[in-house]
């Protein structure tokens, strides 16, 4: 596969699918540019080199075609700002006339930002007419936006046909998104251990079974954790639980201790009268919590019971949060175990931290520099981790 870094795009004009899709306020202000920081070095690889890029995302879910709510020309001003000065044109078209001349006329060092994408319902049905006239307008095609390669969209996966071997690759943050997958997945240190959050069993069965195969220690926590309590014969009041998977949660036990996988779950729980920031709080064993009250934490045991086994790990993969850490009574657990890692990372472990919630939170809690890597793809990552191949990763190796 084409190495980018060791690419010269002198003269090139660079196709790249990029993922910004940044939150914006009604004023059509971006509130979060973490995406659109995160291309920023490929971009800049390319124009160092002396070639000229065009870039194409998508924006929202746009229902009826093009609106101003969903519009990327509201990304200009600052994407030319995070460039530092560089010229960035837009095109209020992905394909048709205005998009081919611009890029026609693209001058080294200049960028071009094309319309949303998803403003073409072709987009998301992998049309591949809709593919071929994208395909037009660059010489080489970079997929940089591992946070929609799950998805055999258009311009992530289909286009990638229409360009030769050696006029396809990925950018620099698809390569290390790639790069801390793999060394998780294939070339863990053991012990390797897994921390697995968040509200629902049924969202994290796939991973915890793909996981079974290669983790020494896997972590619960979150609102899942009272779906296995129950399981288990546990009291847990009225914190969360999903009775239909009461079995799947027994047979995931079942299976860990087969494979000699130590399954961990918080000894202890921050309960609450009701799920709110101002809520009465106590503390209870997370399988004996008292009927009206609900777990929304892990506990000091539960967070010492979990650091320990975090410290001394070699590989880390955290996925999820331990409670509601956006109210500030129920952030302990969670800071707790970025705390954990961020440690253990200091002390030559390997920490992928990936999912929304979790990146959120080790952004909220300023530990982002203190891990290994913190993925930019929540569903995606999911999906990797689930041992599913993802196509806009496929299309660019073929």
């Amino acid at each position: 596969m084409i190495n980018f870094s060791q690419y010269n795009f002198a003269g090139k004009k660079a196709l790249i699918r990029v993922d910004f899709n940044v939150p914006l306020n009604e004023k059509f202000e971006i509130t979060d540019d973490t995406r659109m920081r995160a291309a920023v070095p490929t971009i800049k690889k390319i124009l160092a080199d002396g070639g000229k890029v065009i870039l194409m995302s998508h924006l929202g879910r746009p229902k009826d075609g093009p609106t101003e709510k969903y519009s990327l020309k509201h990304l200009v001003p600052h994407l030319a700002e995070l460039l530092d000065g560089a010229p960035v044109l837009f095109a209020n078209d992905c394909i048709g006339e205005q998009a081919y001349l611009t890029a026609d006329m693209l001058r080294s060092g200049e960028v071009l930002l094309l319309e949303n994408l998803r403003f073409y319902k072709e987009e998301e049905k992998g049309d591949e007419g809709f593919a071929q006239k994208l395909a037009r307008l660059g010489d080489v095609y970079i997929n940089d936006a591992f946070g929609t390669a799950h998805r055999a969209h258009a311009s992530t996966a289909v286009i990638a046909q229409y360009f030769p071997k050696e006029g396809k690759m990925f950018g620099l943050l698809m390569e290390g998104e790639v790069t801390s997958a793999e060394k998780v997945l294939h070339q863990s240190e053991k012990p390797f251990t897994a921390i697995i959050g968040g509200a629902k069993v049924s969202d994290k069965i796939l991973i915890i079974e793909n996981l079974l195969e290669r983790a020494t220690d896997i972590i619960i926590g979150g609102g899942m954790a009272y779906t296995f309590m129950k399981a288990q014969g546990g009291n847990i009041g009225n914190s969360l639980c999903e009775d239909d998977r009461l079995d799947t949660a027994r047979e995931l036990i079942k299976k860990a201790e087969a494979k000699g996988v130590c399954i961990h779950l918080p000894s202890d729980s921050v309960i609450a009268d009701k799920f709110d920031a101002n809520a009465n709080i106590s503390i209870a064993p997370s399988n004996n919590i008292p009927a009206g009250w609900m777990g929304l934490d892990i506990g000091n045991e539960a967070c010492e019971q979990f650091s320990n086994v975090i410290r001394r790990s070699r590989t880390i993969l955290w996925n999820g949060p331990m409670g509601v850490f956006e109210m500030a009574k129920f952030q302990h657990g969670t800071k707790a175990i970025a705390e954990a890692v961020a440690a253990a990372t200091q002390s030559g472990a390997f920490s992928l931290v990936g999912g929304g919630d979790s990146v959120a939170a080790v952004n909220q809690f300023g530990f982002t520099d203190k891990v290994s890597y913190v993925s930019t793809g929540g569903g995606a990552m999911l999906e990797y981790f689930e041992g599913k191949e993802l196509p806009g990763i496929a299309a660019v190796k073929a």
